[in-house]
């Protein structure tokens, strides 16, 4: 059966649909959104998406580790996302393995689309970098501590999505900075490019603390190595000007030296600096000084200089990391007129020597004395016939200026004992820093200068024996107590019957 619509039926639905058209258009419905537009706004939510590139710099070499995004034009299903593995080879959909391991961004797109070309008609393919890996580097050299350390990376702020690299100065932070032996002028960042060769580029860090800039890129890269030379000319000025820089080593890291020659108490010390009350420590007991850690706070803690040292030629001797040895010459009278750069700073294993003088000058001894790395105070003993005896056997111990003569301790000691004192000469016994124990007469005059064979200066720990005179010995026998003939033999031995 066939149904057939009639003419008049077609023409009434027509004019139906041409009126509700002229309705709607003369008078529109509001849309779902403007129904909205007075109702109470909703908390719109995030859409998620994917995870967005970064912006490594151009000559970003892929590696292991580094996740990346390909993207096939118009071929979905051959784009993805991909973590370079540590040999760098990626294996992609229809065409198997591709080595990116070296090769920038470009290079990498460049390498994937000509194998793709193969089966696709001018394929376009672009690398992005998702995700960078950590930066490992090596630091070596001059710095406290050598070896390998892995950086981690931090992204960019606001609109940026870069990423920030960390610089040789952060590099040399983790390393705890410099030593004291180091040439910051010359230190040597070595970077392979790519697959190409090595460059060597030369940082001169003075730069940075004088100026606040460098003309060279620091950031490092994933790979680079950072060396650290020894100063082949010790600058006393700059090590004092760089010891507080960011890339130096910390004031306050314990440095034991040894302190060996002319002073009170020869051995090893650890020094700790970074206040005015910083600590230095022997090591076994015993501590005292402040400030900075200095050669001349070394040799506070091994009792001070005593009277042979030759302050003129004090050495500061100390090994590097590559096996050598620098040897720094210290003028510590050119420290007492002003130029303090000669108290320069100390650092783990330095050894400190103080040698002998070959004459002393009076007058230079009296102005050592007050300096500060001669002690405050020796301890002398003066026994015998003084006037200010203590004990039975006479005597005194005096606590006196560092570098006084031997006549000064006697009248420090009251003076002779004017009837029974020997006059012409004194016994001075002398504990030697090796253990042995020597005594010499001096033949003494109380308005003599100073000089070694007449009115020497004395060390810590002397012993000064003021002799009974002739005289005395007599009065002594004579007045003794008891047998009558115990007297005539004493008699006979003091006039050497």
């Amino acid at each position: 059966m066939v149904f057939t619509v009639s003419s008049a039926r077609q023409r009434t639905v027509a004019g139906i649909t041409t009126f509700l058209t002229t309705v709607a258009m003369a008078y529109p419905f509001p849309s779902l959104a403007q129904l909205n537009q007075n109702q109470p706004s909703a908390p719109v939510l995030p859409v998620p998406t994917a995870q967005t590139p970064v912006q490594p710099p151009l000559d970003y070499s892929l590696g292991g580790g580094d996740r990346i995004r390909i993207n096939v034009f118009e071929v979905p299903e051959y784009s993805g996302d991909y973590q370079v593995p540590p040999g760098g080879a990626l294996y992609l959909p229809l065409i198997g393995g591709v080595t990116i391991l070296g090769l920038t961004q470009e290079q990498a797109a460049e390498a994937i689309a000509a194998r793709y070309s193969r089966y696709l008609r001018r394929p376009l393919v672009t690398v992005s970098l998702i995700s960078p890996r950590p930066i490992n580097v090596v630091v070596a050299g001059e710095v406290n501590r050598p070896g390998s350390y892995t950086v981690g990376l931090q992204g960019g702020a606001g609109d940026n999505p870069g990423i920030q690299y960390p610089t040789i100065v952060g590099a040399l932070t983790l390393a705890e900075g410099v030593t004291l032996a180091a040439d910051i002028r010359q230190v040597q960042l070595r970077r392979r490019q790519g697959l190409g060769p090595q460059v060597v580029t030369n940082l001169n860090l003075t730069e940075l603390v004088q100026t606040g800039t460098l003309p060279q890129d620091i950031t490092l890269r994933d790979g680079d190595s950072i060396f650290v030379p020894v100063t082949s000319n010790v600058n006393l000025a700059e090590i004092r000007q760089f010891s507080t820089a960011s890339f130096a080593g910390a004031i306050n890291r314990p440095r034991t030296v040894t302190v060996v020659g002319e002073v009170n108490r020869p051995g090893s010390y650890t020094v700790i600096g970074g206040s005015s009350t910083g600590i230095a420590t022997e090591q076994g007991g015993g501590g005292a000084g402040g400030g900075l850690p200095t050669v001349s706070r070394a040799i506070q803690l091994a009792g001070g200089i005593n009277s042979l040292a030759d302050v003129r030629g004090i050495q500061l001797r100390r090994p590097t990391k590559s096996g050598t040895e620098q040897t720094i010459n210290l003028n510590f009278w050119q420290l007492l007129t002003g130029d303090s750069y000669q108290d320069t700073l100390i650092q783990d294993g330095d050894t400190i020597v103080v040698p002998t003088v070959a004459e002393q000058n009076p007058a230079e001894s009296t102005v050592v004395a007050t300096a500060n790395f001669s002690p405050a105070t020796i301890q002398v003993s003066v026994i015998g016939e003084v006037k200010r005896a203590t004990g039975g056997a006479g005597g005194t111990t005096l606590q006196l200026p560092a570098n006084t003569p031997l006549n000064q301790a006697i009248l420090a000691a009251g003076g002779f004992n004017d009837s029974r004192a020997r006059r012409t000469t004194v016994d001075l016994i002398r504990l030697n820093p090796n253990g042995s124990v020597t005594k010499r007469q001096v033949r003494i005059n109380l308005a003599q200068g100073i000089s070694e064979e007449g009115n020497p200066i004395l060390r810590n720990n002397d012993i000064v024996v003021i002799n009974r005179s002739f005289l005395g010995r007599v009065g002594d026998t004579i007045g003794a107590v008891g047998n009558p003939v115990l007297n005539v033999f004493s008699l006979f031995r003091l006039f050497g019957i």
